[in-house]
C-alpha cells in the first residue's frame, strides 16, 4: 500500500467520529499512515496562526507521502488541498455532512434543517466547501443520501464514492443487569446519543418521559453527549420533575458509550439529520432495537417494522406510539435484535478499510 497522510482535526484521546475514524485506518495501515492533527497546545493558539501552524505541519509531513485524505471539506479540507496541489499529490477528502449548516445551526443563525438549507444562497463557506469538493480526486461518503447531497453541490456523481462506516461486533463479558450496576443507573434503560443541538430532538425525548413512566415506572432515559443545547434540556428535566429518571451523562469515551449500550433496552433517536449514524449501527451490533427517524442515511439501515421503526422528525404521537409498541411485544423486540445484528454483520472494518484502500490508489 502507499503512504498516506491524513488530516483531521480531532484524534485521539479527543473524543468524536472523526478521530475514531482516523485512529481505525492508522490501527490497520501502520507505519505507512501518518496523521496531522490539532494539537492541545496548537488549539490555545489565536484562529489565524492555529491554521497556520497547521499548514505548516501538513507541508512538512506530507513529504514522501503518495497521497493525501482529509477528514472535512472545511478547515484542515482548505490547507491539505494547497499542501496537495504544491507537492503534486493525489488529494481526497470525506465529507460526513453539511458543515456550513452544521455551524449555522449550532449557532442560531438559521432555523432550517439540512434540506431546506441546500436551497437557500451560498456563502463564502459554502462555496469553499465546494470548491475543496471539487478539486479532489474523489470524495468518500459514508450513505447513498450524503452522496446525493454532495451531488447537489455540483460535484459530479462518478466522484463521489460510498463507503459506509463500520462497526467492531463487541464481545460483552458482563449482563446488562452488571453493566447498569456499573453506570450507577438502575431500572429500564431508554438510550440516545449525540451533541446535544436542537435538531437531534432530545427535547421531545424528555418531554415524552411522563408518558413514558405511565407505561415503565423503571424507565430510565439516558442521554450520551455534549453540546450548546445542555442548560435548556437540564431546565426541561428539572420543571418536568424527572431528575431522578432522565441523566445527562455527557459526552463518552466509544468504550465507555458501548457499556451504555449494553445496558440500554431500546435505543431512540429523534434526529432531524444524520449522514450515516454509527450510533444506530453500534445499537444493532450489539443487541439493542431501535426506534429512530425516516430522515439521511437513516432508511439504508433500517427497514420499517422489520429490524427496527421509524417515524418522522419530532412526531410526537407516532414516536411515543413506535415506542410503546417495541416494548409491550417482546416477540418484536427479539426479532429487531436478530435482524439487526444480520445488518450490523454486514459493516465491518475489514470491508471499510479495503474499499478506502481501494479509492486511494486510485
Amino acid at each position: 500500500m502507499q503512504k498516506i497522510l491524513i488530516t483531521t482535526g480531532i484524534y485521539p484521546p479527543d473524543i468524536g467520529g472523526p478521530a475514531t475514524y482516523a485512529k481505525m485506518l492508522v490501527d490497520h495501515w501502520g507505519d505507512r499512515a501518518t496523521v496531522v492533527t490539532y494539537t492541545k497546545v496548537l488549539r490555545r493558539f489565536p484562529k489565524p496562526f492555529r491554521q497556520l501552524i497547521y499548514l505548516w505541519k501538513t507541508w512538512r509531513h506530507s513529504a514522501g507521502v503518495d497521497a493525501v485524505y482529509s477528514l472535512s471539506a472545511l478547515g484542515t479540507g482548505v490547507a491539505t488541498i494547497w499542501v496537495a496541489r504544491w507537492r503534486r499529490k493525489p488529494f481526497f477528502v470525506r465529507v460526513v455532512g453539511d458543515r456550513v449548516w452544521e455551524d449555522a445551526i449550532n449557532q442560531g443563525k438559521t432555523p432550517l434543517l439540512i434540506g431546506d438549507f441546500q436551497k437557500t444562497k451560498r456563502g463564502w463557506r459554502q462555496r469553499l466547501q465546494v470548491k475543496v469538493c471539487q478539486r479532489a480526486h474523489a470524495v468518500i461518503v459514508p450513505s447513498a443520501y450524503l452522496k446525493r447531497l454532495v451531488q447537489g453541490w455540483g460535484i459530479a456523481p462518478e466522484k463521489i464514492k460510498i463507503i459506509p462506516n463500520s462497526v467492531e461486533i463487541p464481545a460483552f463479558l458482563e449482563t446488562k443487569e452488571e453493566a447498569r450496576t456499573a453506570l450507577g443507573i438502575h431500572g429500564k434503560i431508554i438510550l440516545s446519543a449525540g451533541r446535544l443541538v436542537p435538531w437531534k430532538g432530545f427535547r421531545l425525548l424528555i418531554k415524552l418521559m411522563p408518558e413514558l413512566l405511565k407505561l415503565n415506572p423503571f424507565f430510565r432515559l439516558v442521554i450520551v453527549g455534549e453540546g450548546p443545547d445542555r442548560e435548556h434540556l437540564a431546565a426541561m428535566i428539572k420543571n418536568l420533575n424527572v431528575q431522578q429518571k432522565v441523566f445527562l451523562v455527557g459526552k463518552k469515551s466509544s468504550s465507555e458509550l458501548a457499556r451504555y449500550v449494553r445496558a440500554a433496552e431500546l435505543f431512540v433517536l429523534n434526529t432531524g439529520y444524520e449522514g450515516f449514524s454509527h450510533q444506530i449501527l453500534e445499537a444493532m451490533a450489539a443487541g439493542v432495537p431501535v426506534v429512530t427517524t425516516n430522515v439521511g442515511g437513516n432508511p439504508e439501515l433500517l427497514r420499517q417494522g422489520e429490524n427496527g421503526f421509524m417515524v418522522k422528525y419530532n412526531d410526537e404521537f407516532n414516536l411515543l406510539e413506535a415506542i410503546k409498541t417495541l416494548w409491550q411485544s417482546p416477540e418484536l423486540r427479539e426479532k429487531f435484535i436478530e435482524e439487526g445484528k444480520k445488518i450490523a454483520s454486514q459493516f465491518t472494518v475489514a470491508r471499510m478499510i479495503q474499499e478506502t484502500e481501494t479509492i486511494l490508489h486510485t
